[in-house]
């Protein structure tokens, strides 16, 4: 999906959105980064041996160092935006496993409860913003709904993929691609439907945290348990290299798209 979210270069910098474009690219950093959130939140719970509660306490704090920064600044920055994005999802991966092994809740009232906590967001937002677009997202209380709901879509998609790879017998590669099946139903319906944009963002954006919560356990697990055994230190390293190539591939082309233009 390509919705798009152009910035226009002339525009006074208080009015540009700080929010990337949604291109392919887009949605190849998401699930990168979301899939390394989930590898890297295992290194440090389980790997490290931290444990979910004290790991989710780090996470959270490196998420509102980074969101601070990303919301005090004037214009998007990829690495500043895409290292919050990790945050959500690294602190999501921790938050969701202490709700659901260390509290007890089980993935599925866990994935429940963060199911009604992302509506309640998201109903908040457009009683109070009038829309869930993410191309128009300019204010400083705009901008933090957009974080909030992007928190807990990630926590929530880690419960998700967590109850499809353990609890519904599909496994982790059975998981991974009923995910995958969905967002690609998706996206047809982006191409061949009116469906609402925004609708269709959201429930992709929501989609890719399991799909990056499958594809992180089947990296890291053994291969006993229908994982391709990398590891949480191998596959992360791995994860990270795609995203950061990936920022900065499409860091030179808009470069080379506003050089072009002037």
């Amino acid at each position: 999906m390509t919705l798009s979210t152009h910035t226009n270069t002339h525009e006074p910098a208080a009015s540009r959105s700080k929010l990337p474009e949604i291109t392919l690219a887009f949605w190849i950093m998401k699930i990168s980064a979301t899939t390394l959130g989930e590898t890297a939140g295992d290194l440090l719970s389980m790997t490290l041996k931290i444990g979910y509660a004290a790991s989710s306490v780090l996470l959270i704090g490196v998420f509102l160092i980074t969101l601070g920064a990303q919301l005090r600044s004037k214009t998007y920055h990829p690495l500043l935006y895409w290292a919050v994005i990790l945050a959500t999802s690294t602190a999501g991966t921790t938050l969701s496993d202490f709700m659901d092994r260390t509290l007890g809740l089980g993935y599925a009232t866990g994935a429940a409860i963060l199911a009604s906590l992302l509506c309640a967001v998201l109903v908040y937002w457009k009683l109070t913003q009038k829309s869930l677009s993410v191309t128009h997202v300019r204010s400083s209380g705009q901008e933090l709904l957009y974080w909030c709901a992007i928190l807990v879509s990630n926590t929530l998609g880690t419960a998700l993929g967590d109850f499809l790879a353990d609890s519904s017998g599909l496994g982790f590669a059975g998981g991974a691609l009923l995910i995958a099946g969905a967002i690609a139903l998706i996206a047809a319906a982006y191409y061949l439907t009116g469906i609402s944009r925004v609708a269709l963002f959201w429930m992709a954006f929501v989609l890719t945290r399991p799909l990056g919560a499958t594809g992180g356990d089947l990296l890291t697990k053994p291969v006993s348990a229908g994982g391709l055994n990398l590891g949480t230190a191998g596959a992360s390293a791995v994860l990270l290299a795609i995203l950061l190539i990936t920022i900065a591939i499409t860091s030179w082309q808009a470069r080379r798209s506003a050089l072009q233009s002037a």
